[in-house]
């Protein structure tokens, strides 16, 4: 328990390193409160549980069972004639446990938490950034306007030689402002920032402005104001708008298996529907002209049309031109007929990707739990077959077999995502693949062999070389 405890925290620990990594920009600079990163933090440790979650009875488990062999401990129980399988036991109940949990959290725990962590991820990304004006450089932070600053006094805020472009209502009406100092506060409510500018000029391009206004083509170049005090408003809203959940809720990694069982039939049943009416469209508008024809009917002037000419007598009686003509125009048909098909299926695959995504997330709650009882047998044999406890060899070893796991598992996921295999198998190809090694190394180690064990391997090589000399030395004499 305690092995398992600390390395699913660790394991917890690196892949929410790893999302923060990836969520990066969505935080820095943006002035979030200490509680909205705890709350980020909570739902984002909440979605890398799947992943952590096999790694960690992996790991634990070849730590367990390595420390038993390396200790002889195993070899003790085996003497007394207690078999592999009988020590496992405890384990395989404790583990099933887990598994069972690992359901009930990706059914009912991970779709809150995933709708909650997407909804701040939004959220968080239409926040406007901290207001950090840098020095000699160019500030484009304010959606419509840059900013330029020679010099800052750290001290008072003061800033020196300002100049500002607001292209806010387009580059056409664009306005520059300069200005020898200035300062910048936000309002109370934090949703304006305002600039305090002293001694200087703006400069505002009126071309447009007086063309639409009077609708003559007389120009006015622009307008010059000196000032000696000015103050601007600019549209800064600060405060963490946050998103409602129910933008999520229509979400495949919202629902639970029930929505999503619901979700897929509902929405095939609009596909099926939609396609049928696109082959009916296709049958009675496109082939027998604009009437609506009954199946009875289409057959029955299919045999009516059957023996009335033939290619040959039909091309016969046109002339050299009229057969290009029609030709041209079957080609046109054609041509129109294909567009109509891809354009049919480009509607039917906005349902199709929906299910597939639903489908996707439907099996991605089983094979979790699944993937913890083969990382299971897969870690507790290797580690009666190793006999190395601690945190060197066994971190190694799990570590490759996670990232053989994971490649795999994307893999069928990418593959189930562009439709390129069926859902089914794509999600479950990395159990697939890693049930057969797990039930291989279970049997090597209960049948004690000396699987990674240098002698053993040194004596097949030496054998498979004794071998090849001989049948080299007997081809030679014949």
């Amino acid at each position: 328990m305690g092995l398992f405890i600390l390395t699913f925290m660790i394991c917890c620990f690196i892949l929410l390193m790893q999302l923060l990594w990836m969520r990066i920009n969505d935080i820095v600079g943006k002035g979030v409160e200490i509680k909205v990163l705890l709350e980020f933090l909570v739902y984002a440790t909440a979605t890398v549980v799947p992943l952590a979650l096999p790694l960690a009875i992996l790991l634990a488990s070849l730590m367990t069972f390595g420390n038993l062999g390396e200790k002889f401990e195993l070899t003790a129980m085996k003497s007394a004639g207690v078999s592999l399988f009988r020590i496992m036991r405890p384990l395989t109940i404790f583990i099933g446990l887990i598994s069972v949990g690992a359901f009930f959290f990706s059914n009912h725990v991970l779709p809150a938490s995933q709708a909650k962590f997407w909804a701040l991820v939004f959220s968080l990304r239409q926040k406007s950034p901290e207001l950090d004006i840098p020095v000699a450089e160019f500030y484009n932070g304010i959606q419509g306007y840059n900013i330029y600053v020679r010099q800052k006094n750290p001290r008072t805020g003061l800033m020196q030689d300002m100049m500002i472009y607001d292209y806010s209502n387009g580059f056409e009406n664009a306005s520059v402002t300069v200005a020898d100092s200035g300062r910048v506060f936000f309002t109370s409510d934090n949703r304006y920032l305002l600039l305090r500018l002293y001694n200087g000029e703006s400069f505002e391009n009126l071309d447009q402005q007086q063309q639409r206004a009077t609708g003559s083509q007389e120009s006015v170049p622009y307008r010059r104001e000196m000032f000696a005090y000015k103050q601007v408003l600019i549209d800064f809203n600060t405060e963490l708008n946050r998103f409602d959940e129910s933008v999520m809720q229509d979400q495949h990694v919202s629902k639970d298996v029930s929505q999503l069982i619901q979700s897929i039939d509902s929405v095939g049943k609009l596909s099926a529907e939609r396609a049928h009416a696109q082959g009916e469209d296709m049958v009675q508008n496109r082939f027998f002209g604009r009437e609506r024809l009954t199946g009875r009917e289409l057959g029955a002037v299919a045999d009516e049309r059957k023996g009335e000419f033939s290619l040959s007598t039909l091309r016969a009686s046109l002339r050299s031109d009229q057969v290009r003509r029609a030709l041209q125009s079957a080609i046109d048909k054609a041509r129109a007929q294909q567009d109509q098909i891809a354009y049919n299926a480009i509607m039917l695959e906005d349902y199709n990707s929906y299910i597939r995504k639903h489908q996707i997330e439907l099996h991605r709650k089983y094979t979790l739990s699944f993937a913890c009882l083969i990382f299971f047998f897969i870690g507790a044999p290797l580690g009666a077959i190793i006999r190395k406890g601690g945190l060197g060899a066994p971190i190694v070893i799990s570590v490759a077999m996670f990232i053989v796991y994971y490649i795999i598992d994307n893999t069928g996921y990418k593959m189930a995502r562009e439709a390129i295999w069926p859902v089914w198998r794509g999600m479950w190809l990395s159990s697939a693949v890693l049930l057969p090694i797990g039930i291989f190394l279970t049997y090597k180690a209960a049948t004690d062999s000396g699987l990674f064990n240098p002698e053993v391997w040194i004596k097949i090589y030496e054998k498979t070389i004794a071998n090849i000399k001989t049948k080299w030395i007997k081809l030679r004499k014949h």
